[in-house]
């Protein structure tokens, strides 16, 4: 049984009353200060960006008004476009488009002859089961068989 008297006990619940009571006024407290720490850092971040802002705007600013370097732009800019127009120029020169017809004629048979070996290399390696075959002069070259999905046909 209880061996508390009932003023005991209500002195008991005032106090755990007062208890909570001082509880939440210092959680109150607490978090009224955490807000004003917010507050504060919040404001000061703001402040912060905006001089962010200012000094990036004159720095901006520094480099549009030079008057030498708005100077170099332009000449990089004549410069450019008169390496273009040379270049432009020179496609049309007979030596060039030989040049460059050759060019794609040699990758086009260069590409054959990939093909063929690749076939031919396919072909020894079904024969012997090995990824080396000796050559003339007594060297042995090695290859690698490789096979590769050819592209999803397409459904009409």
């Amino acid at each position: 049984m209880n061996n508390q008297t009932p003023p005991q006990k209500s002195q008991d619940l005032a106090s755990q009353a007062l208890d909570e009571s001082q509880q939440s006024d210092q959680f109150a407290e607490t978090l009224q200060s955490l807000e004003k720490v917010i507050e504060r850092n919040a404001n000061k971040l703001d402040e912060f960006k905006e001089e962010l802002k200012n000094h990036r705007q004159m720095l901006k600013n520094y480099f549009e008004n030079d008057v030498q370097l708005a100077e170099v732009e332009e000449q990089a800019i004549e410069s450019k476009n008169k390496v273009k127009e040379r270049k432009s120029g020179l496609q049309l020169e007979p030596q060039v488009v030989d040049l460059q017809i050759k060019i794609k004629e040699l990758r086009e048979r260069e590409k054959e002859t990939q093909e063929s070996l690749s076939n031919h290399l396919v072909n020894h390696y079904r024969m012997t089961n090995s990824t080396s075959f000796d050559t003339s002069d007594g060297d042995q070259w090695e290859y690698r068989v490789q096979a590769k999905i050819k592209a999803k046909p397409k459904r009409s």
